[in-house]
């Protein structure tokens, strides 16, 4: 088969042992450093979308995919609306809640809650708080007893431990000679539950939805109704679905809506790392423009035998471009091989070395995943390599030119 005359010489080049260790030295730092930032990059994303999908999937096992709710807040239909919703094709779950503020005492221990009323027998078909529980079950939350279930971060701030009772004040009112006073009820903490994540280890407190409708005056009725999808990325969709099947006497909302501003800042996170970790690989390229301009220098005489030999100014810029591309190339490949291998067994890697260290990265009690989970996405994969053979090629067009303005007559005079 027949090459190109450009190409053979460009990777003759790449070959051939030089004179100059040095150019060698800085040739292969070049290549060391592009595949230190593809691996970089490749590792980095990898971590960050697996936190998100671990992150997104606590979250989304707290609060709902799809929910439907009355404008009034009081929804009375809810078991046809049920049937109605799991009529969808995507709906896989459904349970009524009431959701209310309040505040939780204990003695001197005051906080505000978030409280979330719900049916236990169907909880578990919408939510994974069951799989959660630290203490207790959502079995105990029966109605008309006044069982309450409360986030780890919650108890400890109103020191209570399962088995304490705690007051809750509604901001809804009594009338009484005395004038208007806030409704207080007592509940006996029955269970313990950690999510993982701060915002609702916290503040969130579970009670049965018909104790939770008496006590906020909802005579009977629900809030709204959850819904769980089989595929929570076509909330959206499922949305607009239920919206048009429901009609317009129904509010219906997704978790995209209603905590898009956090999913938003770890998309922002990303980006920002995916910036910062790509100036490596640009540092790299800088050391392929440095290379190349002095293999430059130190072939003068060659480019000038090639052009007296009839090369052109521009199959000199193709063979010094093939040169400098072999360069990323290698340092590409080998970073992908590197990334890809460290991203997929970060499993087993980082145990091994919390093992060796003695230590533990990410230490229980400080942060709610102990665990580095990774997610390789080949898109990323992709667009990593995209990004690092591309800004190789630009940093060759520089060196390339010069080498291609080269004037035979001046540059063997010195021969």
């Amino acid at each position: 088969m027949n090459l190109p005359v450009e190409l053979l010489i460009g990777l003759r080049y790449t070959r051939a042992k030089r004179r100059n260790h040095f150019i060698s030295f800085i040739s292969m730092i070049s290549m060391l450093g592009i595949a230190l930032g593809v691996m970089a990059l490749i590792v980095v994303l990898s971590v960050m979308n697996g936190f998100e999908q671990e992150l997104k999937g606590r979250i989304l096992g707290m609060v709902s995919h799809v929910t439907v709710s009355s404008y009034d807040n009081k929804l009375r239909d809810w078991q046809q609306l049920s049937e109605k919703a799991s009529m969808n094709e995507q709906v896989i779950g459904a349970s009524p809640y009431v959701d209310a503020e309040a505040m939780l005492s204990n003695l001197a221990s005051v906080s505000g809650a978030i409280i979330r009323g719900i049916l236990p027998e169907s909880e578990t078909q919408v939510s994974e708080i069951h799989e959660h529980m630290v203490f207790g079950s959502l079995d105990e939350l029966v109605a008309g007893e006044y069982g309450i279930i409360l986030g780890t971060g919650l108890a400890s701030n109103l020191d209570v431990v399962p088995g304490d009772r705690v007051t809750m004040i509604t901001p809804q009112s009594s009338m009484s000679p005395l004038g208007f006073l806030p409704r207080l009820r007592r509940f006996k903490v029955v269970g313990l539950f950690e999510i993982g994540v701060y915002e609702y280890d916290r503040s969130s407190a579970i009670i049965h939805a018909q104790d939770a409708s008496k006590l906020f005056r909802l005579d009977g009725a629900m809030t709204g109704l959850r819904l769980k999808i089989a595929d929570m990325d076509k909330a959206p969709e499922v949305r607009y679905e239920l919206r048009d099947q429901l009609g317009v006497d129904y509010w219906v909302s997704d978790w995209t809506l209603r905590h898009s501003n956090y999913f938003k800042a770890v998309r922002t996170e990303k980006t920002v790392m995916f910036i910062i970790l790509s100036l490596i690989v640009a540092v790299a390229a800088f050391n392929i423009v440095s290379t190349l301009v002095m293999v430059v220098t130190d072939k003068q005489a060659d480019i000038a035998i090639l052009r007296t030999l009839g090369l052109s100014p521009g199959s000199v810029t193709l063979v010094f471009m093939v040169q400098g591309t072999m360069i990323g190339f290698v340092g590409t490949f080998f970073g992908l091989i590197a990334g890809i291998s460290i991203a997929s067994y970060i499993d087993v890697i980082i145990p091994a070395l919390e093992t060796f260290f003695q230590t533990q990265f990410l230490p229980t009690g400080v942060y709610p995943i102990t665990e580095l989970p990774a997610e390789m996405k080949s898109s990323d994969v992709i667009r990593i390599a995209i990004l690092s053979f591309t800004v190789s090629v630009i940093a060759t067009i520089y060196p390339a030119l010069k080498a291609s303005a080269t004037r035979p007559a001046e540059a063997l005079s010195y021969e």
